[in-house]
């Protein structure tokens, strides 16, 4: 891995005075707590936050993920009506969370999905899995394999829905923020549309959503609690506040009291105890990476969504930035194409990294170009 300096160290700029202090929630109250700064890419608060447990119901998260991802490519689409397979109904009909799905329904995929988000529907879930991929064993492999494609390094599923399954189902609080990041990331209308409403109405019922964060910290909007008496309560949370957005997760707290509070407590800290800096702009040049055998010997690598740090309110650390990349790099590159990350260390903070884009194709160098380069190389 080769490194490069692209700045001198920078001197962080003082922040704001920051309000009253509040506390991340106690260990008692959430054992597990993981807290994700989605605009800077920060972790802020990881307790455990490698450890596996059993999601429950937080499960339904990837389901809904894997289903945005098949409506955006086309595999799935919102007014696509399905039956409620029979076997499917005798299995999940009345068991857990549901949207009473009646035996041999016609329903849509945008009524299962909102089913799955806003009443937890067990019953939607493998509707939503059975209809969409042939089986539910075959939505859930579809599942694990999208877990990976994500980086999702230490999960598994079991099911569509996460009803107990023996231990087969199992997370970490790190996996559940990149499978948040990347659903929200991807799929910002579609989280919109689907993600954080207080109620749903299927069939004549209308059931409340338990999220315990929407309507009660400001910018909250979701997403997916969950709970089995094996697991505890747990929940997967996220809010936006003035164009800041953080991903929380807490787990094994033992009531769903104590988990609501330890939710609210968790994003409050994050929003009042860290202040964002802006370093570089969206789009912006960071710096250059070597090329070999292209068409030109350098190619600009660029941040897409801009160079953010999140410091403690009372800090003014110095924060060193570097790009590192495996290289030189090998023609073709082709514009927009990760190609590099940008380590960002600020004193007092765990250091993170950010990817870096190609500015610019670059081509497979021609006879002039590898002339020009060897005369180039050996000038040097």
């Amino acid at each position: 891995m080769i490194a490069y300096a692209t700045a001198s160290i920078l001197a962080a700029q003082p922040l704001s005075a920051q309000v009253e202090s509040v506390q991340p929630p106690a260990t008692e109250d959430a054992p597990i707590a993981y807290l994700l700064d989605l605009t800077s890419g920060q972790v802020l608060l990881s307790r455990e936050g490698d450890r596996r447990f059993m999601p429950a119901s937080i499960t339904k998260v990837m389901t809904t993920f894997l289903a945005f991802e098949w409506i955006e490519e086309g595999r799935l689409v919102p007014r696509q009506v399905f039956t409620v397979d029979p076997e499917v109904w005798d299995e999940w009909n009345n068991v857990g969370s549901t949207m009473f799905l009646p035996n041999r329904a016609r329903v849509t995929v945008d009524e299962l999905i909102h089913g799955v988000t806003t009443v937890s529907a067990n019953d939607g879930a493998a509707a939503l899995a059975h209809g969409a991929a042939g089986s539910i064993d075959a939505w859930v492999s579809e599942m694990n394999a999208k877990a990976r494609e994500i980086g999702m390094r230490d999960s598994h599923f079991g099911t569509p829905n996460g009803w107990m399954d023996n231990g087969k189902t199992f997370t970490t609080a790190r996996d559940l923020g990149t499978l948040a990041a990347s659903m929200i990331g991807r799929h910002p209308s579609k989280y919109r549309h689907y993600v954080g409403r207080t109620e749903y109405t299927y069939n004549d019922i209308t059931q409340p959503n338990h999220d315990p964060i929407s309507g009660g910290v400001r910018g909250a909007d979701g997403i997916k609690t969950g709970f089995t008496n094996q697991a505890g309560y747990g929940f997967l949370g996220s809010a936006e506040r003035n164009g800041r957005r953080l991903v929380m997760v807490v787990a094994g707290s033992p009531r769903s009291s104590v988990r609501d509070r330890a939710s609210r407590e968790l994003l409050e800290w994050g929003f009042r105890e860290f202040q964002q800096k802006q370093l570089l702009g969206r789009g912006a040049i960071v710096g250059e990476a070597q090329v070999q055998g292209g068409d030109a010997g350098t190619v600009d690598l660029v941040a897409p969504g801009g160079v953010y740090v999140s410091l403690p309110g009372s800090a003014d650390p110095r924060i060193e930035v570097t790009i590192s990349y495996r290289g030189p790099l090998r023609a073709p590159i082709a514009e927009n194409e990760q190609v590099a990350e940008l380590l960002i260390q600020a004193e007092g903070m765990p250091e993170y990294r950010i990817p870096l884009h190609a500015a610019a194709d670059v081509g497979e160098a021609g006879f002039l170009d590898r002339v020009a380069n060897g005369f180039r190389g050996w000038l040097r």
